[in-house]
């Protein structure tokens, strides 16, 4: 058994705003609320190497990881895996964003498997990744509207 979550949200802003913000890994901890910090260790082409480390959790506790993550901005995806696995055996995204009616569709796919030890099992991620997603796009949605509005009014292609 594997964890799996499937989420998307429409943004109401062009495709390059959407794009830039959401790829702009060291203004992460702007973007999500989760995160305290991000460390970019190494940049190789379209590809980065860093590591997230997230406020302390209601016992606490720091987490924090290292990510690679490559993006495709031709084909609109990014494909990121955890390199510091810490309570997954795996953990795979795959981010698309697709031109839609109402601005630009980000869709965020998780594919994981909890480590036996880890404090919550496949079932229990999933559900918190499926509450804790809506948070963070939301959220997203609105700083990414937000700038777009102050950048003022830009034509979208057909």
């Amino acid at each position: 058994m594997a964890g799996h979550t499937d989420n998307a949200i429409v943004i109401d802003a062009p495709m390059d705003v959407v794009w830039d913000m959401t790829n702009d890994v060291a203004s992460w901890p702007q973007l999500f609320s989760e995160y305290a910090a991000a460390e970019i260790l190494e940049r190789d082409g379209d590809s980065v190497t860093f590591r997230l480390t997230m406020h302390p959790d209601e016992d606490g506790t720091v987490w924090s990881w290292v990510s690679k993550r490559t993006v495709d901005r031709e084909r609109r995806e990014v494909r990121a895996h955890r390199i510091e696995t810490g309570p997954f055996e795996y953990m795979n995204i795959h981010w698309t964003y697709t031109e839609v009616d109402g601005g630009v569709r980000m869709r965020w796919v998780q594919d994981f498997h909890m480590k036996p030890q880890a404090p919550v099992d496949d079932d229990a991620m999933t559900a918190h990744l499926n509450r804790n997603t809506v948070i963070q796009m939301n959220r997203i949605k609105g700083l990414v509207e937000a700038a777009a509005a102050a950048r003022g009014p830009v034509a979208r292609a057909s």
